[in-house]
Order: structure tokens, then C-alpha cells, then sequence
């Protein structure tokens, strides 16, 4: 499980570099704006949008390889980036990095969720930790490296994605030993799928994504209209992402002693007034309310990761492909939203309607249906 949460973080810490790198590649080919968004609309179409494609192949004819084929693509991608000699080469390596994203994720968690045995949310919530810490900590990595080398520095994001796949291909077939045999796969899974629970999951999963990625985008800029320095603002988000993580360890914790929907539903019901109480009250507790929304928003992705697999017991890569790249995908296109929302109205409005997401998700999680039955099934050795 080590290395499967270390391919996460790496893969994650790759996408999660592009922001640090925007400014420069805008001052050293010219960028306007558009062209600017146009590099994170490839990274997040290409590591979403896909997704269900690879895991639809590692469904079918199993795909170990693109674990570390997968981390070893998203890192050299985002390097190359920092070093393309122009703009479209630029865009072809965000794109190449995004690919590879989307290539780890569903291989990734599928073999997460059979690591994991009968602890399946808190095995998959330490698989989710990893992408949360890796996200959150490639803004810092390639500020640094750009700090410390200029631009062409940040080429060394490679270095900890071809690291993790050296490590991750020297233990395939040790992975390969949990897979479960191929006749519990097929079409007796696909029978006791419920895949109106699945439909009403991704549709939670997608509102959720509106307080994720809206807040991601929007609490630094937040806290500069505020008064706050910039530096004050990118703090007061990595305390976001921080207890984002410590909260997926607690969601699949107690996912697995009281049950995925209750721990589903109430993340949605503490995090929309605690939103509300960062923008209207402010100040510390303020703060600590962002901090604590975080944990409740962030907290539950493992969890939602694991009930995709249960509603799909037949397809798993799938499942989780259409899950993690839902939430990634229309979580792109909720900060976009917000963001005509703030250059309409303004910041503020824009921040208050982060909180109509978790809102609606847990009206919607109130319907959602329970997963159907698995019975045990115990590893059983598989081909690479």
C-alpha cells in the first residue's frame, strides 16, 4: 500500500506543480490569460477527462504496467514543460503529464482497493492521503526548485516521478499477487453492479468538487482582498490541504466502523456553515473554520473512491476512473464557473457559492442506495 500512496503522491505532485509554473511560462512566451488557462484546460481535460478509457483497459485485460508507467509520464511531462523551447511544445508536455495522471489513478486504486482486504475505506483513504500530499506539496517543490535554478530548475520535477516508477515496477509482481481471480471479475460482477447508486455517486462526487477546487482556487485570492499578504494566503490554503489529508485518514477510519453513507453525508453537513463562516465572520475563526472545512470536504474522497468500487463491483477500474476523474474534471470547470461568477459579481459572492455544493451533495446523498453484496474473496496470483 506504501508504494501504491507513493505513486499517488507523485503523480499528483506532478499536476500539482502547473500552478507554480503558470507565471513564468506567462513572462517567457508572452502568454495572455487565455493562453495561460488553456495550459491548465489540457492538464485537466487530459487527466480526466480519460480516465474511464485506461480504467475500461484495466478492466479488461488487467494493466499493471501503467502504475509505473503512468508516474514515470506525469513527472517527465510537467519537467519538460518547464524547459520547452515554446508555447505548443509547452502545451503538448501538460498534456503528456496529464495522461499519465490519468493512466495511474484507476490501475492505482483498483489494486489499492485489493491491498486493502476487508478495511477497504481506510486502505483506500491512505491511498487518497498520498494524492492530497502530493498536491499539495508540488506548488512548494517547484517554486523551490525555481527559486533556487530559474525556470529551467523546475525540469527536476521528473526526478521524483521516475523514482517512484523504478520502485513501483520493482514490486509488480508482488502487487500482482493480490489481484482476485479473473472469474469474480466478469460478468457475474457486472450482474450485481447498482449503477443508479453509481450515477447518483458521481453526481455527489461532482458537487463536492465545486467546495474542493473552488476553494483551492479561491482562498488565496481571498485572503489578499482581505488585506493579507500572498504569502498569508498560500499558508491559510496549505492548512486547507493539510487537514484535507488528516481527514481522508479519519473518513476511511470511520467509514469502516459506521458505514460509508453516514460519514458521506455528515462531511456535507459540517462543511457548508463552516464555509459560511469563513467568508461572513472572518478573522481566526475564520481561519479555523476553512482549516476544519478542509477536513470535511477533502475527507471524504477515499471514501466516495471506495462505494464507486462497491456500486461497480464488476469494473473497478472503471468505477474509480469515472470517480477520480469526475471529481478532477468538473472541478475545473466549477473553478472557471466561480471564477465569471467573481469577474461578474465579485469575490465574495463567489466564495459564498463554494458552499452550494456540499448543500446540494447532501441532498442528493440522501438517496443514495446501498452497495451491493461482495463476498469475500482472497488474493489469488495474477499475470503482469
Amino acid at each position: 500500500m506504501a508504494a501504491l500512496s507513493s505513486g499517488h503522491l507523485a503523480t499528483d505532485l506532478a499536476q500539482g506543480s502547473l500552478p507554480a509554473l503558470l507565471p513564468y511560462l506567462v513572462d517567457k512566451f508572452d502568454l495572455t490569460y487565455t493562453l495561460a488557462a488553456a495550459l491548465v484546460l489540457a492538464a485537466t481535460f487530459s487527466s480526466s477527462v480519460i480516465q474511464p478509457a485506461f480504467g475500461l483497459w484495466s478492466d479488461a485485460r488487467g494493466a499493471l504496467w501503467l502504475l509505473p508507467a503512468g508516474v514515470a509520464i506525469a513527472g517527465v511531462g510537467m519537467g519538460a514543460a518547464a524547459i520547452a523551447p515554446d508555447y505548443w511544445v509547452a502545451a503538448i508536455c501538460v498534456l503528456a503529464a496529464g495522461v499519465g495522471v490519468a493512466a495511474y489513478h484507476p490501475e492505482g486504486s483498483k489494486f489499492a482497493s485489493y491491498v486493502s482486504g476487508a478495511r477497504r475505506a481506510s486502505g483506500m483513504a491512505f491511498f487518497s492521503v498520498g494524492g492530497n500530499v502530493g498536491f499539495a506539496l508540488g506548488p512548494i517543490l517547484a517554486a523551490a526548485l525555481i527559486l533556487a535554478f530559474g525556470l529551467e530548475g523546475a525540469a527536476l520535477l521528473a526526478l521524483p516521478g521516475l523514482v517512484v516508477a523504478l520502485g513501483l515496477a520493482l514490486v509488480l509482481p508482488y502487487l500482482a499477487d493480490f489481484a482476485p481471480p479473473p472469474d469474480l471479475s466478469g460478468e457475474s460482477g457486472e450482474a450485481r453492479a447498482e449503477r443508479r447508486g453509481l450515477t447518483m455517486l458521481l453526481l455527489v462526487v461532482g458537487l463536492r468538487s465545486v467546495a474542493h477546487m473552488g476553494l483551492f482556487t479561491f482562498i488565496p485570492l481571498w485572503e489578499e482582498s482581505q488585506g493579507h499578504s500572498a504569502a498569508y494566503g498560500t499558508w491559510v490554503l496549505g492548512g486547507f490541504l493539510i487537514a484535507g489529508a488528516v481527514g481522508t485518514l479519519a473518513g476511511g477510519r470511520l467509514a469502516d466502523r459506521y458505514g460509508r453513507r453516514p460519514v458521506l453525508r455528515w462531511s456535507f453537513v459540517v462543511a457548508t456553515p463552516l464555509i459560511l463562516v469563513y467568508v461572513l465572520v472572518g478573522g481566526a475563526v475564520g481561519i479555523a473554520a476553512v482549516i476544519l472545512a478542509g477536513a470535511a470536504v477533502i475527507g471524504t474522497f477515499g471514501v466516495s473512491l471506495v462505494m464507486s468500487q462497491e456500486y461497480m463491483p464488476g469494473r473497478v477500474g472503471m468505477a474509480s476512473g469515472l470517480s477520480i476523474g469526475l471529481a478532477i474534471g468538473l472541478g475545473g470547470v466549477a473553478a472557471v464557473t466561480l471564477g465569471a461568477v467573481a469577474d461578474a459579481v465579485d469575490l465574495r459572492t463567489a466564495v459564498l457559492a463554494t458552499a452550494l455544493g456540499p448543500g446540494l451533495a447532501l441532498l442528493v446523498s440522501m438517496f443514495l442506495p446501498p452497495a451491493p453484496s461482495r463476498r469475500r474473496v482472497e488474493p489469488a496470483p495474477a499475470t503482469l
